[in-house]
Order: C-alpha cells, then sequence, then structure tokens
C-alpha cells in the first residue's frame, strides 16, 4: 500500500499509515468469510470515526489491488455499506463516508432505510418527519435492497441478450411475454397454491398497477365503492380513488374481515391480505375465507387480494393464497418489490375469465406493456431456480432480524408484546402505557432520531387504554441496526438503564 493513496482520499491512521490498512486483516479471513470480514472492518473504521465523516474511498479497483482482492469483495462491500448509511455515493464522483454516521458514544450509525415503496405501509404522516438527525428507521414497507441478487440478474442478462430473437423487440403482447407467464404461473401455483392459467396472466408495474386497473375495470362496470380493511394499507383507497371510486373501511377482528359489515357495507368489490394482514399482522381464519367468497358471489362481486409478502412465514410453510379457493371471483395481484427490488417494477395479476378482456385492453391503453427486456431477464430467473434461491436467501436474512428485534424489544422494553405470525417484514409492537401516552412516546423517538409509525395511522380506531401500538419494519435493518435502535428508542421514553 502506498503512502500516496492517502493524498487521494484516504484519512492517515496510526503512525501516519493511510486508513486502508484498518482492513488488512480482514482480507486474511478464510475466502467464504473474506467479504463479510472486510464489510465488518470498514463498518468498524467508520463507526469509530478511523475513516472520518467525508472521507472520500479510493475507487473499488483501486482498493481491491491495495488490499489483494477481487474487485466484486470491495465492490460488495462498498453496496452494502451504503445500502446501511455508512457510505455514501454519486454517479460520477466517487463513494464517500457518510456525515450522518457517529461513533459510539456520540449515538447511532446511521443505519436507516426509506419507507413506502410501492405503497406498502406509505401512508400517513410520519411521527416526527425524518431530517438529518435520523438514525434508524422503523418505517415499514421496505426490503433490504443489498440483497438484490446483482451477479444473477446480471448473468440472466446477458443469457437473453444472447438469445433474444429480434422480433421479441416488438411492441409486446400487453399480458406480457408467454415465457414470463408461463414461468410465474407455474411458480405461483407451486409456491402459492393459486389457480394459474398463464393466459389469465397479466404482467403490470406491481400491485399498485394491478389495483388501478382493476379499478377502472369496476367503475366502467358500475361500481362506484370498494372496501377496504381497517386497518389496512392507505395507498389501497389512493390507487382506486384515482380511478374513480370512493374507499369503503370495514372493520378486522382477530380472524379476518368481519362478515356482519361486509355484508351491510353495500360494497361488491374489496381489497384484502389474508396471507399476512397487513398491518395487523395476523393470518385470516379458514372461516373467514370462506365467510368472504360466499359473500363475493352473493352479491356477484369481486376479491382484490394483494400477496405483498406471502413468502416470508418462518414459523411454518406459507398459507396458500385465497384465490385457489375461487379462482372466478378473487384477482390475485403479487410482485418482486419484497423479494427483489420495488424498482423494478414488476408485478402479475391474476384475472378472472369475466374480467379478463377489460383488464388486458385497459392494460394495452394504459402502456402498450411492460419492457420487453425486463420481463425476459425474469423469466429467466425464475426458470432457472434464481427466484427460488432469492426467496431462501432473503427468508434466512429476514428471519435473523425478526428474532433480533424480538430480543431487543424484550431487553430494552420489557412488558412488549408483538401480536400477527411470524411473517413479513414487519410486526406490531404493543408496548405498555407506563413508557407513554402513545403523543409523548413518538415525539422522544423522533428527538432521538428513531422513525416510526403507529398502528393507528393505518386505520380509524383509536383505543384508549394508553398503550403504544407501533407497526415497526426491521427487513432493511442489520440485526445489529435493530437493537441498536431499540435501545436508543428505550434510551428516549425511560427504558431499562443501560439499554
Amino acid at each position: 500500500m502506498t503512502p500516496s493513496r492517502t493524498t487521494s482520499g484516504g484519512t492517515p491512521g496510526p503512525a501516519g499509515q493511510p486508513a486502508w490498512e484498518l482492513l488488512l486483516p480482514a482480507v486474511g479471513a478464510p475466502a467464504r468469510r473474506r467479504g463479510r470480514a472486510l464489510q465488518e472492518a470498514l463498518r468498524e473504521a467508520v463507526r469509530s470515526g478511523r475513516l472520518a465523516a467525508g472521507t472520500r474511498l479510493p475507487s473499488t479497483r483501486e482498493l481491491a489491488a491495495d488490499l489483494g482482492v477481487s474487485r466484486g469483495l470491495v465492490t460488495e462491500a462498498y453496496e452494502q455499506l451504503t445500502a446501511e448509511g455508512y457510505l455514501r455515493g454519486e454517479r460520477g464522483a466517487g463513494t464517500w463516508v457518510g456525515g450522518a454516521v457517529r461513533a459510539p458514544g456520540g449515538g447511532g450509525s446511521g443505519t436507516g432505510g426509506t419507507a413506502g415503496a410501492d405503497g406498502r405501509g406509505a401512508g400517513g404522516p410520519v411521527a416526527g418527519p425524518p431530517g438529518p438527525d435520523l438514525r434508524v428507521d422503523f418505517r415499514p414497507g421496505v426490503p433490504d435492497l443489498s440483497l438484490f441478487p446483482r451477479s444473477a440478474w446480471a448473468a440472466a442478462q446477458h443469457s437473453v441478450l444472447a438469445r433474444l430473437p429480434h422480433r421479441a423487440l416488438g411492441y409486446p403482447d400487453p399480458r406480457g411475454l408467454p415465457e414470463l407467464r408461463g414461468a410465474l404461473a407455474g411458480m405461483l401455483v407451486r409456491r402459492r397454491g393459486v389457480v394459474a392459467d398463464p393466459e389469465r396472466l397479466v404482467v403490470c408495474s406491481g400491485v399498485a398497477q394491478a389495483s388501478t386497473l382493476l379499478g377502472f375495470v369496476l367503475r366502467a362496470r358500475g361500481l362506484r365503492t370498494v372496501g377496504v380493511e381497517d386497518p389496512g394499507s392507505p395507498e389501497h383507497g389512493r390507487l382506486f380513488a384515482s380511478t374513480g371510486m370512493e374507499t369503503v373501511w370495514l372493520p378486522l377482528d382477530g380472524e379476518g374481515l368481519r362478515p356482519g359489515p361486509l355484508a351491510a357495507s353495500g360494497v361488491r368489490a374489496v381489497v384484502v391480505t389474508p396471507s399476512h394482514q397487513f398491518p395487523s399482522g395476523i393470518g385470516w381464519s379458514a372461516e373467514r375465507r370462506t365467510a368472504l367468497l360466499d359473500w363475493a358471489r352473493t352479491v356477484d362481486g369481486y376479491v382484490l387480494e394483494d400477496d405483498y409478502d406471502g413468502d416470508f412465514r418462518y414459523d411454518r410453510a406459507p398459507v396458500g393464497a385465497l384465490q385457489g379457493l375461487d379462482p372466478e371471483r378473487v384477482v390475485y395481484a403479487g410482485s418482486v418489490s419484497k423479494s427483489l427490488a420495488p424498482g423494478l417494477r414488476l408485478g402479475w395479476a391474476l384475472v378472472p375469465e369475466a374480467l379478463l378482456d377489460e383488464v388486458v385492453e385497459r392494460k394495452r391503453t394504459m402502456d402498450l406493456g411492460n419492457p420487453v427486456l425486463d420481463q425476459a431477464v425474469l423469466a429467466e430467473f425464475v426458470t432457472r431456480g434464481g427466484y427460488d434461491r432469492q426467496l431462501r436467501r432473503c427468508q434466512r436474512a429476514y428471519r435473523e432480524r425478526r428474532d433480533a428485534l424480538l430480543a431487543a424489544l424484550a431487553e430494552h422494553l420489557p412488558g412488549t408484546g408483538v401480536s400477527g405470525i411470524a411473517a413479513g417484514l414487519h410486526v406490531i409492537a404493543r408496548v405498555p402505557a407506563r413508557f407513554g401516552p402513545p403523543e409523548r412516546f413518538l415525539a422522544r423517538a423522533a428527538e432521538a432520531g428513531v422513525a416510526l409509525r403507529s398502528l393507528e395511522e393505518y386505520g380509524t380506531a383509536r383505543p384508549a387504554d394508553g398503550d403504544v401500538r407501533l407497526v415497526i419494519g426491521y427487513a432493511h435493518l442489520s440485526p445489529s441496526a435493530v437493537a441498536e435502535g431499540i435501545g436508543l428508542l428505550a434510551g428516549a421514553v425511560g427504558g431499562p438503564v443501560g439499554s
């Protein structure tokens, strides 16, 4: 390692050595652990202040050459720490140590995330708007974007570009590429228990577009209202409002939608999340699933099933989708937003035969179909087993982070109860009233740089028991960041000493 590297962005360490010397022990780790060791060493260098805020890092090529490792290991380390908030990068300007990172004793590590991708958990005001003092972001709705399988995705792109015929680059079938519809149908039958005819599968830009497509079609048929779960994602109502339909809140209990209010509402269309209700976290009972479908047949109505995180169940195999019980009454919608990345804007809708032509025509006039290359790459990824491998990778990571959250709540906020099934990317935490009241709890959390959402932001109920009900997202945070964030929260609201 040459002294000149210091002048190109390095910060001198002990005895005038460039700060990159701090990373040398990591490259001596066994090959299978070298990448993680490098990330840990770089993370610790930032946390300790050995790499100061604003320090410009060498390029991945330069640092790899200095350390004697592959460039891929350095690239992955930079991407991981950028995702965690330790680093920041600008195209063409390099990579820098993030300015919000604070050393131990001075606060958190800046490992926050961005809430609201694909509208999941995006509705309602945040308790204390995030700003430059944000230290840990527990708002729900975001996966760990650093888990995106870049190498496997790039290999699929290369394979697709090498063999895709020229004619495939013309205007696509508005339903989607036949190869992708076939691959998705097979995968959904196997993983989610749906009834999936590829001819009735429409590729769309996530669940958001599936919702608006259905809204336009139902409104053209004379429907003016749609029922949404209470509590539920406010985004559902917004999406249907954009098609001219009004929202009717329908109350839940511990089993699902309550049949009485549903029957009395007068609606003939509802949006539900039965496999892992958002945000309450319950799984609908078999009886409520049956009752909902009986209602749909009675009123000649339709159900939109938003299966936003149905693959992520940690204590048992996931419950099959509602659509498998009645594919003529249920529009089944899903996407890769939680399993791969919301920025891909790739999703699907399995549409009842009676609605199919209208949905496809609306899709055609809306955007002429999704990009061909993106569809072809996803088809390749699913067919070659990459998607299954990605789901297993995410399940392992998210289970570990959920366990870390439960342990941290038990240690730092004793008496906190967690409800709902062991699934998904968030939990509902009911914090005892002694840490409240809710308004003060949320205000103090915001002052401590901890971004949170309360359950009350997602519905109409306002319990008066004084307990604080939180919707805590954890998937985008490392286990250490989860523990740190709950410790900060406890310190702000009067948790145990030393938390």
